[in-house]
């Protein structure tokens, strides 16, 4: 290929905004101090420029700056907000968690070596456009119950789920409530107090940040306790021990400016962008499924099946654009959605679906041409078979 790909893919990662980029370069090099060594300017450069990010950050959710802790990215903040939970309460009895089958994986694999340390998980389903109902979690929670974590927006079908009222049973339930934000913190309005969450998992490369870094929102009224994961020199509160990566935190805090100043713009932007696209596929392929609710979800987000054709014979026929299929790669087998299948729907269509992001970079004329090369790709599989047949009957008996 000449050209890159259109890229629509903006819920697995979105490029680093310039203006991000613009300001990390200088904590590279000119001022590189540690911000743990106050002891003398270059220190106290470097610590002024982290604490300045995590205002911005605390700015976008609506919290205090002291109430957020610097992480590598979403999946360490999700784990030492689950399991430092879990592992804090259980000596008050608590032993108990609630979560939702549709969580990332990361959440999940969190809440399973919980259960294989002990503790106990329920893990609740979803309905057909992917709501989980309040009342299951209402009705999940008893006197054990140290945790409840529910995503806000999911990663794969862009669902935003009713973190308001979850919060506020949690809280009258005396209850924990943490939510995986890093898909929708700087995408939708978001405030941690108005929908009464405790702990919230952030990611920067979600919102044009750099990779390698996150944070977790932390309440301090009412407090919200945790045992740390790492042990070390103290830093983040004594929740997260180790040098905090200057240059990373000052992009984190920019992206989350940037993202406070812009966001309602830009969602009515790419909402724009996000119906376009899906007119002009239905015009040409009418059978096209969404998957998930059509209104309570991401303004970027898509994810649709084409009945008959596999998503992994529709990516490969069209490698002018760069989307995916939200499968989980096991035993080298590309498997169905665990999200889809979660939602009741069949392997084969979930095995028919594919992600679609779009974000602050694309275009007009991007999404007029993806949806060309799309639909033309699944007109022609329709027309042939499947890829994967014609490979499987090549294959020697």
């Amino acid at each position: 290929m000449s050209e890159r790909p259109i890229y629509l893919d903006y819920q697995a990662t979105t490029p680093t905004d310039p203006r991000v980029v613009a300001a990390m370069l200088p904590y590279f090099t000119e001022r590189f101090g540690n911000p743990g060594s106050v002891s003398h300017a270059y220190g106290h450069e470097a610590e002024r420029a982290v604490e300045k990010a995590r205002g911005q950050i605390a700015a976008l959710i609506g919290a205090e700056a002291r109430e957020i802790v610097f992480t590598s990215g979403a999946t360490e903040s999700n784990n030492l907000a689950i399991k430092g939970a879990a592992h804090f309460h259980r000596a008050q009895g608590r032993d108990h968690v609630v979560t939702v089958a549709t969580e990332h994986k990361c959440v999940l694999e969190s809440a399973a070596a919980l259960e294989r340390d002990g503790f106990r998980v329920t893990m609740l389903g979803v309905d057909g456009r992917g709501f989980v109902d309040p009342r299951d979690i209402e009705r999940a929670i008893d006197g054990r119950t140290a945790i409840v974590s529910v995503m806000a927006a999911n990663n794969e079908i862009g669902v935003v789920q009713p973190i308001a009222e979850i919060g506020a049973l949690c809280r009258a339930a005396g209850v924990l409530f943490h939510s995986d934000a890093a898909q929708a913190v700087g995408k939708i309005p978001i405030d941690v107090n108005a929908m009464t969450v405790d702990l919230m998992s952030i990611s920067g490369h979600k919102i044009y940040g750099p990779k390698g870094i996150g944070a977790l929102y932390v309440r301090r009224r009412p407090r919200a306790r945790i045992s740390p994961l790492i042990d070390g020199g103290g830093q983040e509160r004594g929740l997260r021990s180790g040098t905090l990566p200057t240059p990373l935190c000052v992009g984190l805090g920019e992206a989350a400016d940037i993202s406070r100043v812009e966001m309602a713009e830009e969602a009515v932007r790419l909402l724009a962008l996000r119906e376009r696209f899906l007119s002009r596929v239905r015009a040409r392929i009418p059978e096209v499924q969404l998957n998930g609710d059509a209104e309570a979800r991401l303004p970027g987000n898509l994810n649709l099946s084409f009945p008959g054709i596999a998503a992994t014979d529709l990516m490969e026929a069209c490698p002018g654009v760069a989307v995916s299929s939200g499968s989980a790669c096991t035993s080298a087998e590309l498997e169905p959605s665990y999200v889809l299948r979660t939602l009741g729907f069949s392997d084969e269509r979930a095995g028919a679906s594919i992600r679609i992001g779009f974000g602050r970079m694309t275009t007009e004329r991007e999404v007029d041409r993806a949806a060309e090369i799309l639909t033309d790709a699944a007109r022609g599989l329709a027309r042939t078979g499947s890829i994967r047949d014609e490979k499987a009957r090549a294959l020697p008996i």
